[in-house]
């Protein structure tokens, strides 16, 4: 693990840390992201089809629509599915295309500037609130389940938390030495945690309509 002096400094430039847990590796780092970011490329350009297959028959059924509950149709035709003007997929379309690029350009073994990492873990921030709202709206406001926004809501998860893991551990965020260890040694643990609120939640709050979908 490295540190950094300048905001142009690679992300390898730079004085050893100390010992501490075994780090997230430059290469499992960039296949998270070019994975993730893939997974992510397809259920938004997933969603963005349907979205034009939509406006051409207003009457199909989507793809993505199972049941009663699942149903991607109401999300796509609810006014928190074109927060900016336009469908909301088409954020996840253009945004996902850098990600597998950062992490293709990763595994070639080149470096990007600090500034780069925060620009791009500051832009997945603002992406896990935005699904924060739409969860939200999907367990309170809709009452449905859109299984393609869904895997966009798995995935973003641990592309946030790896970025902040990797950030932290390069020194592209500042951190004690006690709190840089943490996050690196219990990086597994706060994922799966992460899963176990979200689960939580989705059961509190649309537990009952998600089993009658099932008929059970």
């Amino acid at each position: 693990m490295r540190d950094e002096t300048h905001d142009d400094t690679p992300d390898d430039a730079g004085a050893v840390l100390p010992a501490g847990p075994r780090g997230l590796s430059s290469r499992a780092y960039a296949t998270l992201l070019t994975v993730l970011g893939a997974i992510g490329f397809g259920a938004a350009s997933w969603l963005a089809i349907e979205e034009y297959l939509k406006l051409l028959d207003p009457n199909r059924v989507t793809s993505c629509s199972f049941n009663v509950f699942l149903d991607c149709g109401v999300a796509m035709a609810s006014w928190q599915g074109t927060l900016l003007g336009f469908p909301n997929p088409y954020l996840g379309v253009a945004a996902f295309p850098v990600v597998i690029t950062t992490g293709v350009v990763l595994l070639t073994g080149a470096r990007l500037p600090r500034w780069y990492h925060r620009s791009l873990l500051a832009v997945t921030v603002a992406a896990q609130l935005l699904i924060f709202f739409l969860m939200w709206s999907s367990f309170y406001a809709l009452v449905r389940l859109c299984p393609a926004c869904m895997v966009v809501w798995t995935i973003l998860w641990p592309l946030l938390w790896f970025q902040v893991v990797h950030a932290v551990q390069e020194g592209h965020l500042p951190a004690s030495d006690g709190l840089r260890r943490a996050v690196v040694r219990n990086r597994g643990l706060v994922l799966v945690i992460g899963y176990v609120v979200a689960v939580g939640w989705l059961l509190l709050a649309v537990g009952g309509p998600l089993v009658e979908s099932f008929g059970l």
